[in-house]
């Protein structure tokens, strides 16, 4: 699938998946599991941009957290599980506080991307931001169609929230230069995957092109 040249501000959402402390700043869940965190922070300019651009544009925006309840309560045993293996046991003591734990300075958004007051905050307990969340009862009520996708971990919660949306029939574009993987080498194949079929996960654009889409937006509103 081409990426699209146009955006229509009424039915268009901006989600920008899971740029919080505990993937993205030293300390936090990521850091604590000897991931390089480096490629996670390197994006935070470009998701600057599309925030500042979908802002602009008067797009819906909607920011993703991955964390738990404090008890744990919402934690799969096999989730929870994978997460001790990794080296970084949800829950444990860093020092950002309790990893993955809603409340705790590590699930806090990183300073550069804190949502506007105007904005949503989706708190998700799975990869993917529908899965027991109120994700889709917001675009939804908004008449949403289409989502620009940015954020992190390409593989993971950006891919998990991308087929969601697909099958609930969401058409969508990737920013693959506003994405990031835990692992470089599986950045690549992990956007490659969307184009396969023609298209069949949607399709992926970078920066540039969508700010540029956004502004054209923003002039027509302006004009």
């Amino acid at each position: 699938m081409n990426a699209p040249t146009t955006f229509d501000p009424a039915t268009t959402a901006l989600l920008v998946i899971d740029m919080q402390r505990d993937f993205c700043s030293p300390g936090g869940y990521a850091h604590q599991a000897g991931i390089d965190i480096a490629p996670m922070q390197a994006v935070v300019p470009q998701v600057q941009r599309l925030l500042a651009a979908a802002r602009a544009a008067g797009l819906l925006v909607v920011h993703t957290r991955e964390g738990h309840l404090p008890d744990l309560s919402d934690c799969p045993p096999a989730k929870l599980a994978r997460s001790v293996a990794a080296g970084a046991p949800i829950g444990s003591h860093g020092p950002l506080g309790r990893l993955l734990v809603r409340g705790e300075q590590g699930h806090d958004f990183v300073p550069a991307l804190r949502p506007l007051v105007s904005e949503h905050v989706i708190d998700k307990p799975g990869y993917g931001a529908f899965h027991q969340t109120t994700l889709g009862a917001l675009l939804a009520a908004f008449g949403i169609g289409q989502l620009i996708l940015c954020g992190v971990t390409t593989e993971v919660c950006v891919h998990s929230t991308l087929r969601e949306a697909v099958d609930r029939g969401y058409s969508c574009t990737t920013v693959g230069d506003a994405t990031a993987a835990s692992q470089p080498e599986l950045h690549a194949p992990a956007l490659a995957m969307i184009g396969v079929e023609g298209g069949i996960f949607g399709s992926v654009m970078g920066t540039d092109d969508c700010v540029r889409a956004m502004q054209a937006l923003h002039a027509k509103i302006t004009a």
